[in-house]
């Protein structure tokens, strides 16, 4: 599949804003399954500091600074991306998730070293006794790794209420397990929360997912949105995305921007501003397939 992708952010102040610096993680980036064929960004009023970095997890990471007083900022990226479907190990026949956790625990098995590190807690994810028995009802004794973490997203999907109200950025993971609710970044939270209380590597993806309309309804244009999963370690086979707020493994609509411990890690905008008052948020994300 290619795709063509708009991520548009722009700021309206009520008063000229001094100062403004940012972090951007908008440009999609290249893995197995995905080709970057081209990644605009423009950045309006035109910033007097630009600089693009790789960051330690490998994504595209923007830094600029606007030193001029500006009332409104617009942040937009263009990329065309270009899909294909992973290969994915039968679920049963994946190691036991107990075996797993031991192996992400040796110090011996470096070839396990890269996962290790997602094993962990990070800034926005606990482990927490509650995340762990919420886990354990989809790791039994032997269950082959990749068929329990199909039953996890499963349980999110239908145990959990999508909600945008319900949460913000920083609600923190215990309290989506109280209330099961919340959005996509909520839902990988908190499937990496109970990954990880097992002693199994687990990371936030962060991207986009195409959209389908309703039957008989155009599809409009920007109601796409930023789209968050989480990636399973499996030994063997490698990474395996699935998607808690969907209840699948992640496929060719996927199309992957970042990833990192947590939301944090890959926020697509981040960043401080001086002065400016009152500000007005505006997102608008189109995910377009093309011929």
């Amino acid at each position: 599949m290619k795709y063509r992708i708009l991520h548009k952010t722009a700021y309206r102040y009520s008063e000229p804003a001094s100062l403004s610096q940012n972090e951007l993680f908008l440009n999609p980036r290249g893995t197995f399954i995905q080709r970057v064929l081209q990644s605009r960004l423009t950045i309006v009023p035109e910033p007097q500091y630009l600089h693009q970095r790789t960051d330690y997890f490998g994504n595209i990471a923007h830094v600029f600074m606007v030193q001029q007083p500006h009332e409104e900022l617009a942040m937009s990226t263009v990329s065309m991306v270009e899909t294909s479907l992973p290969v994915t190990p039968a679920a049963a026949d994946t190691a036991p998730w107990e075996a797993v956790a031991r192996r992400l625990a040796d110090p011996r098995a470096a070839v396990e070293l890269a996962a290790n590190q997602f094993v962990f807690v990070s800034p926005l994810i606990t482990l927490s006794p509650e995340a762990m028995a919420y886990g354990r009802q989809s790791f039994p004794p032997g269950a082959p790794v990749l068929a329990g973490g199909l039953d996890l997203v499963q349980r999110i999907f239908t145990e959990f209420t999508y909600d945008k109200s319900a949460t913000t950025v920083d609600t923190a993971v215990d309290q989506v397990l109280v209330d099961r609710k919340g959005v996509c970044q909520d839902f990988a939270h908190v499937a990496i929360s109970c990954l990880r209380s097992l002693g199994l590597a687990a990371r936030y993806v962060s991207g986009y997912l195409e959209t389908s309309p309703p039957p008989g309804k155009p599809r409009l244009v920007g109601a796409d949105a930023s789209h968050a999963w989480i990636s399973l370690f499996v030994p063997d086979a490698g990474w395996v995305d699935l998607d808690p707020t969907n209840n699948l493994i992640a496929g060719e609509s996927h199309i992957t921007v970042a990833w990192g411990r947590d939301y944090g890690d890959v926020t697509p905008v981040k960043g401080v501003v001086m002065g400016g008052g009152v500000h007005a948020l505006s997102v608008t994300v189109d995910v377009a397939a093309q011929s």
